[in-house]
């Protein structure tokens, strides 16, 4: 029965994957991208204005057969007085026998628009490898045209190009993901992935409670042909400049005609988020996402866990203050 069962878990996961759904199409998403937009949007590139590099594991779905897994490292810096942005990015998502891959490159201009406040134009750029893996499947019957024999893959050039706009204690971007490649993924014999536009819409702000309480609003906005629109609404405390906690909901909406909605999507989930500055330059991150749909019986949770680094000489105080 345990090995029916998660054959079946499997080849649900897969079909989801293959046929197009909301799971499919999807980007890998992050709880903590509140902390690291390079994420979502390519105009963050040199936000923080010191060099920064940021590891995060995601393990969604906990003891779920099959169930996501992913990786990152990002880095960005500045340059010419914080009027350049540079990045770099590695991403692995693991999705039963399916994978992908991506490294990227990215460049951000960013234009003073005002005394404290700053426009960044961002593009990005690189590769992605599209893998099924046809071992891990079991079919009941032999010789599936459907299934490949073996390990399967593709490669895809991308890009993709935002806009972020941020004050002191204020922030908005929107940025367009999977610019190019879709028809290098465009082979007749098989149908290995789908490389769709990514709409990403963000906005937040840092307001004052008390001189050691702050307390920072945001939500972010996804959009993808075929799945529906997804939205995270976080609300996060920052204590003393050191320690964050908060929470984040994220759920659907069904606002277009081709939007795929179903009682497994339209309430997805709640996290709880915390980030803490052990060190001036180093920062601990854990987010706990409990799952408010129909997996919420399986007691199949998410954890992601990030550690960032910031590249500083020990004798320079840093400029920025991160709260984004």
């Amino acid at each position: 029965m345990k090995g029916t069962f998660k054959l079946m878990t499997i080849t649900l996961l897969v079909a989801l994957w293959a046929t197009g759904g909301s799971f499919a199409q999807q980007l890998p998403q992050f709880s903590q991208y509140i902390f690291n937009g390079l994420h979502v949007n390519p105009g963050y590139a040199g936000y923080k204005g010191e060099p920064y590099v940021q590891s995060t594991y995601r393990s969604q779905w906990v003891n779920f057969p099959g169930a996501p897994k992913t990786f990152t490292v990002t880095a960005d810096l500045s340059a010419n007085e914080g009027l350049m942005g540079f990045g770099a990015s590695i991403l692995s998502d693991r999705l039963g026998p399916a994978q992908t891959s991506s490294a990227l490159l990215t460049y951000a201009y960013r234009i003073q628009v005002g005394y404290e406040s700053f426009l960044g134009l961002g593009v990005s750029g690189g590769v992605s490898e599209y893998v099924i893996d046809g071992s891990m499947l079991n079919p009941n019957d032999f010789n599936d045209p459907n299934i490949p024999e073996g390990r399967i893959n593709m490669f895809t050039p991308n890009m993709n190009a935002g806009i972020f706009f941020n004050t002191q204690r204020f922030y908005a971007g929107f940025s367009v993901y999977n610019l190019i490649g879709k028809q290098s993924l465009e082979r007749e014999e098989i149908a290995l992935a789908y490389h769709d536009f990514h709409y990403f819409l963000t906005a937040g702000a840092f307001l004052p409670i008390s001189e050691n309480i702050q307390f920072k609003p945001s939500f972010l906005f996804k959009e993808v042909k075929g799945g529906p629109t997804s939205y995270d609404l976080n609300g996060m405390f920052l204590f003393m400049e050191t320690f964050w906690i908060g929470a984040s909901y994220r759920s659907n909406v069904k606002w277009w005609k081709d939007n795929l909605q179903s009682d497994l999507s339209s309430r997805n989930a709640i996290a709880m988020i915390f980030e803490l500055f052990v060190m001036n330059d180093l920062r601990i991150g854990y987010a706990y996402d409990h799952n408010t749909n129909a997996l919420n019986n399986l007691r199949n949770n998410s954890h992601e866990i990030s550690i960032g680094y910031y590249i500083a000489p020990k004798n320079i105080r840093m400029r920025n203050q991160r709260w984004f």
